[in-house]
């Protein structure tokens, strides 16, 4: 089976000008969510300089989106840090690959800075901190090794940290090189196309157990709010951030999520996930966006998701599996495979009625499921049961904010999209047997959900 590049949106003619203000959220107090720490994390101490928050950026543009990563430095600096909020970035960029600019000096390699605010968009004024050279961002010890320094040079009451690249989901090829099926780019995160190397989503949990815990952790990538990558976080971050599909570029809405975050330091950890939700859904809601998101015939989602309720999300998940096989109602099944929201792997030319694609929003799946039941068969109603009560489990424990708009090329409106996908197959061809990594990851070991994929997969 050949994987299907992932569609790469370069929209230069996004709006950036600020619609969002702190009023517009609508927002109550959030309190704060207790996790467990796992062995070997530290917990974040209290800031020896008086910062509320420190924003740690690992910003991989050694790839063909390197003018995306300079763009979106610049956005840094349309606010910048302040005394309350550090905002520091680690940033790659290379020469010669695909989409490559000679903006900004066309230097190469890997710099460290603190963010400050300027006027100018087109150039990078920030005081670099340190010259890394040609270090391999596709490494996760890179990653954790730039949290830990920040963590030390600007502390804070709170950290968030975001991996900034591609992203693949939960697909963990064998390293190094191309991926079994062929693919080449189908892999999990920060992708640097100098080294062939990637971060693994089994590695996503040690930079956090090496460096550290944080309390909002966010994925500017492609694909990452899954169920299975979400759980290799669990007890790592309070909350963590993430899309169920493609994120169009230009990426998050840098301007105004910072800018809520310098006025409002003593935010949570629960307001400031809100407060990136709601800054997007805001910037991808502007009629000029809106409407290139329908040209492509693309949907925009993101979602804020509760570390803590990751557990009781995958006993939940791993019990409905089990219910569905026993009461083997096939039917149902083939029509919410048929019928359920898909994520973007392919395109409009190798994929047109999303056939293939393996990411599904699991709400919608449910809903869909149940309402096909054979109502007469013995297992119908626990099977419908225990996907209520996944779905409430989802509403009212996992999902902190959601915000979806516009509809797929199918027709699917995105409004289907309730905040966490799982790997559901598609129509066309089986995925598990080219990537056996599959079994590594937490949140199989938790739920044996692979069972329930290849239930799935063999059905007639």
């Amino acid at each position: 089976m050949k994987i299907l590049p992932a569609l790469l949106a370069l929209l230069p003619a996004f709006a950036y000008s600020s619609g969002f203000r702190l009023d517009s959220a609508g927002l109550d107090a959030v309190a704060g969510v207790s996790v467990e720490l796992p062995p070997g994390a530290v917990r974040s101490g209290p800031a020896r300089q008086g910062a509320d928050w420190t924003i740690m950026i690992y910003m991989n543009g050694k790839s063909n989106i390197e003018p995306y990563a300079l763009a979106d430095m610049n956005r840094f600096e349309t606010v910048g840090s302040t005394e309350k909020v550090n905002i520091v970035v680690e940033l790659g960029r290379s020469r010669g690959l695909e989409n490559d600019t000679a903006a900004d000096g066309d230097w190469t390699g890997v710099r460290r800075y603190l963010v400050r605010k300027d006027d100018d968009k087109e150039r990078i004024t920030s005081p670099v901190l340190a010259e890394l050279g040609a270090s391999d961002m596709g490494d996760w010890r890179e990653a954790a090794k730039f949290l830990r320094w920040a963590r030390e040079a600007y502390p804070a009451k709170r950290y968030m940290f975001i991996i900034w690249d591609h992203g693949w989901g939960w697909i963990d090829p064998v390293k190094p090189g191309d991926n079994l099926a062929g693919g080449g780019s189908s892999k999990s995160i920060s992708h640097d196309f100098e080294t062939g190397n990637y971060i693994k989503t089994t590695e996503m949990g040690k930079i956090l157990k090496e460096a550290g815990r944080v309390d909002l952790y966010a994925s500017m990538a492609c694909f990452m709010q899954m169920g299975e990558v979400a759980y290799e976080l669990k007890g790592l971050a309070d909350v963590i951030v993430g899309s169920e599909e493609v994120i169009m570029l230009p990426s998050f809405n840098f301007e105004d999520f910072l800018g809520a975050m310098v006025s409002d330091t003593g935010a949570g950890a629960e307001k400031a996930g809100t407060y990136l939700v709601d800054t997007y859904h805001e910037m991808y809601s502007r009629p000029e966006n809106a409407e290139m998101l329908a040209q492509y015939k693309f949907g925009a989602q993101l979602s804020a998701i509760r570390g803590s309720a990751l557990r009781g999300f995958a006993d939940r998940a791993g019990r409905w599996a089990k219910a569905v096989i026993r009461n083997g109602d096939d039917g149902a099944l083939r029509s919410a495979r048929r019928d359920v929201l898909r994520f973007e792997v392919g395109d409009e030319v190798t994929d047109p009625d999303k056939l293939i694609s393996f990411y599904a929003d699991i709400h919608h799946f449910i809903s869909l499921y149940n309402a096909a039941l054979d109502r007469t068969r013995p297992g119908a109603p626990a099977a419908a049961a225990a996907g209520r009560e996944l779905q409430d489990w989802i509403d009212r424990k996992l999902v902190i904010r959601n915000a979806s708009l516009g509809s797929d090329r199918t027709g699917k409106s995105f409004s289907a999209a309730r905040g966490v996908s799982l790997h559901i197959p598609g129509l066309k061809g089986e995925l598990l047997p080219y990537y056996p990594s599959y079994g590594d990851l937490a949140f199989e070991k938790a739920t044996a959900w692979s069972s329930f994929v290849k239930y799935m997969e063999n059905l007639e």
